[in-house]
């Protein structure tokens, strides 16, 4: 999804229509919810009938029917009661309704991200998504759970008062109507460039999210520059922006708000006008005008909210778009239709790459890999070699499938890989990043992550196999220690070893070790290396390594330059071909 997607204009109110299933699960309290607003708004127009009663049946002459004031008053009362009830209820249904919709379209949001590929997130900021979780589906709560419900009460009862009153002064009403027409076409008109803005306000406060979840997800770069102060002015700049579209959006609103009431009223207060000569030409009686003055009143409110409620529409059609456009982005990696399943291995996977060419869709012309073939039989270790920018990284993203190559395939134990589903395709392989990534809990759930069901006793085992256990038992409280967001209690020699013990515990056929000891020091690099010689036994395992120190026991060594595979055979052999490998390992051993 591009940045230019981002910002196309789309429909207008109607784009709320992307909501309906999330609406169509809760049809039966929907149902009730408008059934009580229905009757809050009829009780809201009863009042007018009984204020009209009270006047023409008790004051006109109040000595003759002062037995039945009382009466007429308990009326007025028994509607103001059947009111507040309606309400009540009809607005617990309603904000319900609002908050459970908003938690389903957040929850199919973010599930829904979560299965994107890595190049969705190569064009679309992480805060740029958070932003859509949070503000836009709290606008999106505010229709469901409030304006749509005040919208459609004063839209009935607008278009009740509006028939008693065509009813009771037919020929003020049809003026009324022509000049409220005249009011409806040019607010609908301005309403299309409120909600530009409110689209386009939403982006800018997605702009300075993403801007600060990058920053504050870098501090400790920013802070050893001295950036802090740097940082706050580009945020202020982005905030800036943000509220100077917000004030444009917000100036354009009142403008509509201003004239939508302005001429409504007008039109009413004309309506009224006619009303009260008829009364001085002894036409209608004084329990009639009150009614059509409390119609009139009714109608002019409702008018006043819906002008608020479309503003308020406007902004949430915005909303919708950018939330139905991350749910309409499709990831180009996909499990099949029809995968299959084989058994796991008993003794690691058989891995093969075949004629691999790739290239990342954000930089179309320069290859990650090309020609690139390997066949790595079960039980073996293979180290994956060469100068940064080789293509050692993107075999294990291929492998992984995270993207697709143009041309050539995958096979994993003798099955395409792209005949597999993902989650059974990732199941069969652990992986240990050159960046270890700590979750916001415990080392215990940290480590499980790797397998969720797994005992405490097993998580135990995997950190003692990755030498974590010692450092873990010293933590304040032991494997139930909260490590920081990003483990930012820990040093990265120990992020590290909780990742190793992660994918210890899942213990998979395939294992990928992407630079796995390269943030530890000496002697827990002997102690962790030695773990995972251990591990490497009886499964299939890819290691990527810079120092060559590291890798000189592996079966065999592939060395790749420019996206090409150019050497391969064990540490021996490629140090007496003199090629790539003889001039790194020359390079790092006698220095």
């Amino acid at each position: 999804m591009s940045q230019k997607n981002l910002d196309a204009p789309k429909g207008a109110p109607k784009s709320l229509s992307g909501l309906l299933p999330f609406l169509r699960p809760y049809r039966g309290r929907i149902a009730l919810a408008l059934l009580f607003l229905l009757l809050a708004a009829g009780a809201t127009l009863v009042f007018p009938l009984a204020l009209r009663e009270l006047i023409d049946g008790a004051l006109v002459d109040p000595k003759v029917h002062a037995d039945k004031l009382g009466g007429h008053f308990f009326d007025l009362f028994l509607v103001a009661v059947a009111l507040g009830l309606f309400s009540a209820i009809r607005f617990y249904l309603v904000s319900w309704l609002g908050e459970r919709v908003t938690a389903d379209l957040r929850n199919a949001v973010y599930a829904h991200v979560l299965e994107q590929s890595p190049e969705f997130f190569e064009l679309t900021p992480s805060g740029e998504v958070l932003s859509r979780l949070t503000t836009d589906t709290t606008l999106v709560q505010t229709v469901v759970g409030s304006s749509l419900s005040m919208g459609l009460r004063n839209g009935v009862m607008g278009l009740g008062a509006l028939l008693m009153l065509i009813w009771t002064n037919p020929w003020v009403m049809v003026q009324v109507i022509g000049v409220l027409l005249l009011v409806v076409i040019p607010a609908a008109r301005f309403g299309r460039r409120v909600r530009k803005l409110s689209r386009a306000s939403q982006d800018r406060v997605a702009d300075s999210s993403a801007m600060a979840g990058e920053v504050l997800n870098a501090i400790p770069v920013v802070q050893s520059y001295s950036a802090e102060p740097r940082e706050a002015r580009r945020f202020t700049q982005a905030t800036g922006q943000a509220f100077d579209t917000a004030i444009k959006r917000t100036r354009a609103r009142s403008v509509l708000v201003a004239f939508i009431i302005i001429a409504t009223s007008a039109a009413l207060i004309w309506g009224l006008y006619q009303g009260t000569q008829a009364v001085v030409r002894g036409e209608i009686s004084a329990g009639h005008l009150g009614q059509t003055v409390m119609y009139v009143l009714i109608l002019a409110g409702a008018f006043a909210v819906l002008g608020e409620v479309y503003g308020d529409l406007l902004r949430a059609a915005g909303a919708t778009e950018r939330l139905m456009e991350l749910l309409g982005s499709r990831s180009r990696i996909a499990s099949p239709a029809q995968p299959l399943a084989p058994p796991l291995p008993a003794a690691g996977s058989a891995v093969h790459f075949e004629a691999i060419d790739f290239h990342y869709p954000s930089r179309p012309s320069q290859p990650a890999l090309s020609g690139f073939q390997l066949q790595v039989e079960p039980g073996e270790t293979v180290a994956l070699v060469g100068p940064s920018g080789a293509g050692k990284t993107t075999v294990f993203s291929l492998l992984l499938r995270f993207y697709e190559p143009q041309s050539g395939r995958i096979m994993l134990d003798g099955t395409p890989i792209g005949q597999l589903s993902l989650q059974g395709l990732r199941e069969r392989i652990a992986i240990v990043p050159q960046e270890p990534v700590i979750f916001s809990s415990s080392a215990l759930e940290n480590i499980r992550y790797g397998k969720p069901q797994a005992s405490d006793a097993e998580v135990h085992a995997a950190a003692r196999a990755a030498f974590a256990d010692e450092f873990i038992e010293r933590l304040p409280e032991g494997y139930d220690t909260f490590l920081g967001e990003r483990g930012v209690r820990l040093s990265g020699g120990q992020r590290q070893r909780i990742a190793i013990a992660r994918a210890l515990l899942k213990n998979p056929p395939l294992m990928l070790l992407d630079e796995a000891t390269s943030a530890l020091d000496a002697q827990s690099e002997r102690m962790v290396q030695a773990a995972l010689d251990s591990a490497m036994q009886g499964r299939t395992t890819l290691v990527i390594a810079h120092r060559l120190a590291t890798v000189q026991r592996a079966d065999r060594i592939v060395v790749l330059d420019k996206a090409r595979l150019v050497e391969q055979g064990t540490h021996e052999q490629l140090v007496s071909q003199g090629g790539l490998y003889a001039r790194l390992a020359a390079l790092q051993f006698n220095a």
